[in-house]
């Protein structure tokens, strides 16, 4: 239990401590305008409390990922509790909160737009498709999943919940921000938050009697599967997560100063990696260890059936029940901004504005269409290649801060480092990986690293070239 609370202690610590000196080196200016102000129009640019935002930020990004990918990374030991507290403080906090605050400076530009200021043109587009891509198996992901807890909950068949859920991001994506998202997530984020507590004071007091094995660095996965780079796409959201890039702009646009942007961008993402904590301490913990863990992810209930037996058998039959809904809500008030923030990506590519609902619903439809469609394909194939995809998207915004921290003479490698180590996981993992290429080991570690450092050698030459152009240019004026 060392570990596990040394854990929760560095994550507070992180926030307190490194998220000032983030925010100190992005330096934020509490005189200007934001986008919330400036662009106003009752949809989607509507200023709303610091802490309505937080609480809809959290629950954008907290899907099932920081409950499934924690409990199936929970595998390989607490050696992943190690993944979750230096990677939410130094990558994934720092992910979200450059790409909330560079949204706010660059007008609330989503993804797409920010890496085309600083990545240029030929990444823009890439990235407009590429994130559309994620932002969609997002949510059909989280479609089917809170739709089998409902209906193993209800005994009610699993497309009457795949619908009515999908009518609910119908709404959601169709109608503006504060009418329904800033209405109910304060309640949702509430549950949220009530949830992991009880889970987590469950275990430090021991319920149960279950033992809870300490830090070792040994490899503890049951299957032998290498922690490099499995256990890092596996625990995605709770670490580091692309997909958090294309759900802060839609904060970014409701925010009324930047002096919140840390208690909004990178507070929330340091409370998602406590739930992700959580999450991984109690699958072990109950299970005594990662044998019986791994038993029960074989099984055809994989990550539900551990989130049931835990919550259950921690909390008892009202608070596991609960703990459950709570389970149901996460995915869910990720899955509608997923739809909202892929219309919003679609319409800025086409420059189409959002005040005429003719337009949302013409990008709303297709989009919410395409979704149930891929909700009717095996959730595991669908969840492989979102978790791809995920951190390749988080590799992609950590260059966009770099670039854009090293345009404005700040300290880049707060972002640069985590971006050269995303970079690596992403690529060896595609080579290697059952849906990519499928090399071996021993071709995929040292092809991956080469690609990570060429891209850095490129990066820090760009980075040269320009402040030569810059000095030349001083000289001749």
């Amino acid at each position: 239990m060392i570990t596990f609370i040394s854990s929760l202690i560095l994550l507070f610590l992180g926030y307190a401590f490194y998220g000032k000196l983030v925010e100190k080196i992005f330096g934020i200016n509490e005189g200007r305008k934001t986008p919330a102000y400036t662009k106003q129009d009752g949809v989607d640019y509507v200023p709303m409390d610091w802490k309505i935002n937080s609480l809809v930020q959290l629950l954008n990004i907290a899907g099932l990922g920081p409950i499934y990918g924690a409990i199936s990374g929970a595998l390989w030991g607490p050696s992943a509790f190690l993944w979750i507290v230096f990677g939410g403080i130094l990558g994934g906090a720092v992910h979200d909160y450059l790409a909330g605050m560079i949204s706010i400076r660059t007008g609330g530009a989503n993804v797409p737009a920010m890496v085309g200021k600083f990545l240029g043109n030929g990444m823009k587009q890439f990235t407009n498709i590429f994130s559309v891509i994620l932002l969609i198996l997002v949510g059909a992901t989280f479609t089917a999943g809170p739709a089998g807890l409902l209906s193993a909950i209800t005994h009610l068949s699993l497309q009457f919940w795949v619908i009515v859920i999908i009518i609910y991001y119908f709404l959601a994506t169709l109608l503006p921000i504060d009418k329904i998202i800033g209405k109910i997530y304060p309640y949702f984020g509430a549950l949220l938050i009530i949830m992991a507590m009880t889970v987590g004071i469950a275990m430090i007091l021991g319920v149960g009697g279950h033992h809870m094995a300490e830090l070792t660095l040994k490899n503890l996965n049951p299957n032998g599967l290498p922690r490099w780079p499995l256990l890092f796409v596996t625990i995605a959201c709770g670490a580091v997560s692309g997909f958090h890039a294309t759900q802060s702009p839609l904060v970014a646009r409701c925010t009324k100063n930047e002096k919140e942007g840390r208690k909004i961008f990178y507070g929330m993402m340091i409370l998602e990696s406590v739930i992700a904590l959580i999450w991984a301490a109690a699958a072990i913990y109950f299970y005594d260890g990662t044998a019986g863990l791994g038993k029960v992810l074989a099984t055809p209930a994989g990550p539900s059936g551990v989130v049931k037996d835990v919550t259950l058998g921690l909390l008892g039959p009202i608070g596991g029940t609960l703990a459950i809904l709570g389970v149901i809500v996460l995915p869910i008030t990720s899955g509608d901004t997923s739809f909202r923030g892929a219309r919003l990506t679609i319409a800025e590519y086409l420059k189409w504005d959002q005040k005429n609902i003719g337009k949302r619903y013409a990008i709303s439809i297709p989009i919410i269409l395409i979704g149930y469609i891929l909700t009717q394909i095996d959730f595991s194939i669908v969840w492989r290649y979102f978790a791809w995809a995920n951190q390749t998207l988080a590799m992609i915004m950590l260059w966009t801060g770099a670039a854009y921290l090293s345009k404005e003479n700040r300290f880049h490698w707060i972002a640069t480092v985590p971006a050269t180590f995303m970079t690596a996981v992403s690529f060896t993992y595609i080579l290697m990986a059952p849906e990519g290429f499928r090399l071996p080991q021993q071709i995929s570690y040292p092809v991956g690293i080469v690609i990570t450092l060429t891209i850095l050698l490129i990066f820090l030459i760009r980075i040269v070239y320009r402040k030569t152009e810059m000095n030349l240019a001083e000289k001749e004026i």
